[in-house]
């Protein structure tokens, strides 16, 4: 498998692949392609994602972090956050993590 062989998705809609699981642990590639509808989403788990390839604009507690390849964030569980849009296509790397003591 390669993080760089995918299948685009239409204009203004992102494709999710789980690359592995574990207990605690999921890794998903995410690709964007050209959104400009914003997404907000609430997740159960804690994210960490990387920029692999293109530029987005995510806003967090009302700041607007510009991030372009080799950029990351971490997004703690039940922080509200959006999407706001994203430049041609994206290709993120994400890891979700669950609590630890069975918390989601």
């Amino acid at each position: 498998m390669n993080l760089f062989e995918y299948e685009l998705p239409k204009t203004d809609s992102e494709i999710f692949s789980t690359l592995l699981t574990s207990d605690n642990v999921t890794i998903k590639r995410i690709i964007s392609n050209t959104l400009s509808t914003s997404q907000t989403f609430v997740q159960k788990e804690s994210e960490w994602v990387v920029v692999l390839q293109g530029c987005a604009k995510i806003e967090i507690d009302g700041v607007i972090h510009k991030l372009k390849k080799g950029d990351f964030l971490f997004i703690p569980s039940m922080k509200e956050h959006t999407l706001l849009k994203t430049k041609k296509v994206v290709v993120w790397l994400a890891i979700y993590i669950k609590e630890e003591n069975g918390k989601d």
